[in-house]
C-alpha cells in the first residue's frame, strides 16, 4: 500500500494515503454493484424482523395506533441525516465508513474513538441477531417438529455458516442476502396489499395512524376499552428509529463496489427512503387489518408477534403463515450475516492502520484469492462465539409465575438477553457515532474546506440530523429501563454508559499514544481511501 500526502491531489489532507490498482492488500475491487450494496444494507435493517418485533412494542407500549406516524417522523429525520452522510461518501471511499469520515472531518483522535465505538456496535449486532436466530429457530422450526436442541448449538451452527459464506466472497454473501430480502419484502408487501384492498374493521384510520403529530401522544390507559396500561410515546418513536439501524452500512462496501462515488450515495438514499416508506405503509396496514382495539390488545399481550401472524393467517392462509414464521428465522440469520460483513470490514480498516506490524499483517490483510478480509472475518466470528458463551454462563431470565414468584427461564436467554440487550446497546452506540458524523461533515466542508460544500446538504442537513439523533438518544436514556424489559436488572444493561465511555477513552488514549510514538502511522488513522480518479465499472 503506497502512501502520500499533498502529491495525491489538491483535496487530500496530511497523512492521506490511497489504495491504488497495483496494491495487493486490498479488498476485491468491483465485487458488488449498486443492487448488491443496496441488498446488504437493507438486509442489515431486516424488514421482517423490524416489523414483526418493533411495531407491536410501539403499539402496545408506546404511541398506540399512531405507530405509523412515528415511522414517518423517523423517515424524515433519517433522510435529512443521510443527505449530509452521502455528501461525505461522494468524496471519501473507505471500508471504515464512520471511522474514516470522522477522521477526515474531526481528526484522528475523534476518528479512532468513534471508529472503535462503531466497530464494537456492529460486532455485537451480529451476536444480537444470532441470539434472535437461535430463539426463532427453536420456536418456529424445532418445536413444531417435536425436536429439542439447545439454543447454543443453533447459534454456533449459524455463526459457522456465516463465517464460511463471508470467507469466500462478499458477492456470495450479497446473493444470499438478496434472495432472503426479496422473500421478506414479497410476503410483507402481499400482506399489505391484501389489507389495502380488503380494508379493516375500523376503516383505514389514516388521520389517527399516519399522522406524525399523533405519534407524540402516549397510548392512554384502557385505550379502546382493552384495559391495557398507559404507554409512553417516546418508546414508539425510539423503536421506529431502531428499525433502521444498519442501513448506513452502504459506505462500508465502498472499496468493493463498482463506481463507489455514485453507487454508495445512491444506495444509501434508496435504502433510507425506501425503508421509511415501506415501514410506514406496513405499520399502517397491520393496524388497519387488525382494527384499533385488537392491535393494541395483541401488542400488549403475551405473544405480540401474533399481531402479524394472525393477520397473515386471516388474509393469506395458514401455509403463508408458516412461510412468514420461516422468514422471521431466515431474516434474522440474513441480518446477522450482513452485520458480520460490516463488522469485519471495520476491523480490517482499523487493523491495516495499526501501529503493530503483526496486526497489519493479520487483521489488516485480505485473502489473496477471494479478496475478503478473512482474518478480520474469523476474528469477528470468534468474538460472537465468546459472547454466546458468556451469556450462557452468566445470565438468566426470570419470569414471574402465577403467584408472582420469579422463575428462571433459560429458554428466553437468546431472545431477552442476547437479542434484546445487545441490540439496545448497539443502537445507542450507532446513534452516538451518527451524531458525531454530522459534525464531521460540517468540519470537513466548512472548517477544513477540503471540498466546496453546499450549505443545504453539508451544513443545514447535518445540524438537523444531529438534533434528531440527540433527541432519539434522549428518548432511549429516559426510557432505558422500560426498553430493556425483563433484562432491565442485568449488569450487561446497567453498565451500558460505561461501555461507551470506556471505548471512547481507549480510542483517545490509543490515538494519542500512536501520535507520540509513531507520527507517520498516526497520520494514517482513518485516511486509507480509494484513489478518487479510479472509477470501477
Amino acid at each position: 500500500m503506497s502512501t502520500s500526502s499533498h502529491e495525491d491531489g489538491p483535496h487530500t489532507l496530511p497523512g492521506d494515503h490511497q489504495i491504488r490498482p497495483q496494491d495487493s492488500a486490498r479488498l476485491k475491487v468491483g465485487a458488488v454493484g449498486l443492487v448488491g450494496v443496496l441488498f446488504m444494507a437493507v438486509a442489515n435493517a431486516a424488514p421482517i424482523t423490524a416489523m414483526s418485533l418493533n411495531v407491536p412494542i410501539a403499539i402496545g407500549y408506546g404511541n398506540g395506533i399512531a405507530v405509523s406516524g412515528g415511522y414517518l417522523f423517523a423517515t424524515i429525520v433519517l433522510t435529512i441525516f443521510t443527505i449530509g452522510f452521502v455528501a461525505m461518501a461522494r468524496y471519501v471511499t473507505t471500508a471504515g465508513a464512520f471511522y474514516g469520515f470522522i477522521s477526515q472531518g474531526l481528526g484522528q483522535v475523534w476518528g479512532m474513538a468513534s471508529g472503535l465505538v462503531a466497530a464494537v456496535a456492529y460486532v455485537i449486532f451480529e451476536a444480537s441477531l444470532i441470539g434472535g436466530f437461535a430463539y426463532f429457530t427453536t420456536q418456529y422450526v424445532l418445536v413444531p417438529m417435536g425436536l429439542t436442541i439447545h439454543w447454543l448449538v443453533i447459534a454456533l451452527i449459524g455463526i459457522a455458516i456465516i463465517a464460511i459464506l463471508s470467507y469466500f466472497s462478499v458477492s456470495l454473501a450479497a446473493s444470499v442476502l438478496g434472495v432472503t430480502l426479496v422473500a421478506e419484502v414479497l410476503i410483507l408487501g402481499t400482506l399489505g396489499m391484501s389489507v389495502l384492498f380488503k380494508g379493516g374493521p375500523d376503516g383505514y384510520m389514516a388521520a389517527d395512524t399516519v399522522n406524525p403529530v399523533a405519534a407524540f401522544t402516549s397510548l392512554p390507559e384502557g385505550a379502546f376499552g382493552t384495559g391495557v396500561a398507559a404507554g409512553a410515546a417516546a418508546i414508539g418513536i425510539f423503536f421506529a428509529f431502531w428499525s433502521w439501524v444498519g442501513y448506513e452500512t452502504t459506505a462500508v462496501y465502498g472499496e468493493e463496489s463498482r463506481n463507489p462515488k455514485r453507487n454508495v450515495p445512491l444506495a444509501t438514499m434508496i435504502a433510507v427512503v425506501g425503508l421509511g416508506l415501506f415501514y410506514t405503509w406496513m405499520s399502517w396496514m397491520v393496524v388497519v387489518g387488525n382494527g384499533a382495539a385488537t392491535s393494541v390488545e395483541i401488542s400488549a399481550g403475551a405473544s405480540p408477534i401474533d399481531l402479524w401472524l394472525g393477520l397473515v393467517n386471516q388474509n393469506l392462509g395458514g401455509f403463508l403463515e408458516n412461510i412468514y414464521k420461516l422468514l422471521v428465522v431466515v431474516g434474522s440469520f440474513a441480518c446477522a450475516m450482513a452485520f458480520h460483513n460490516a463488522a469485519s470490514r471495520y476491523l480490517y480498516a482499523m487493523g491495516r492502520e495499526s501501529i503493530t506490524p503483526f496486526v497489519r499483517r493479520s487483521l489488516g490483510h485480505v485473502n489473496e484469492k477471494h479478496g475478503s478480509p478473512a482474518v478480520a472475518s474469523f476474528v469477528q466470528s470468534g468474538i460472537t462465539v465468546l459472547l454466546m458463551l458468556l451469556f450462557l454462563l452468566f445470565t438468566n431470565v426470570y419470569v414471574p409465575d402465577a403467584n408472582g414468584t420469579p422463575v428462571a427461564t433459560p429458554d428466553l436467554i437468546p431472545y431477552v438477553n442476547v437479542y434484546g440487550l445487545l441490540a439496545l446497546i448497539g443502537t445507542a452506540m450507532v446513534l452516538i457515532v451518527q451524531t458525531i458524523t454530522c459534525f464531521a461533515v460540517i468540519w470537513f466542508f466548512w472548517v477544513k474546506k477540503v471540498h466546496k460544500g453546499n450549505i443545504l446538504t453539508t451544513f443545514i442537513a447535518p445540524i438537523v440530523g444531529a438534533a434528531g439523533m440527540l433527541y432519539v438518544l434522549y428518548l432511549l436514556w429516559s426510557n432505558r429501563n422500560f426498553a430493556a424489559g425483563l433484562a432491565a436488572d442485568s449488569l450487561v444493561f446497567q453498565w451500558m454508559p460505561y461501555y461507551v465511555i470506556g471505548l471512547f477513552v481507549i480510542g483517545v488514549v490509543y490515538a494519542l499514544y500512536v501520535r507520540a510514538k509513531a507520527p507517520d502511522i498516526y497520520a494514517e488513522i482513518g485516511r486509507t481511501t480509494i484513489e478518487e480518479a479510479h472509477e470501477r465499472v
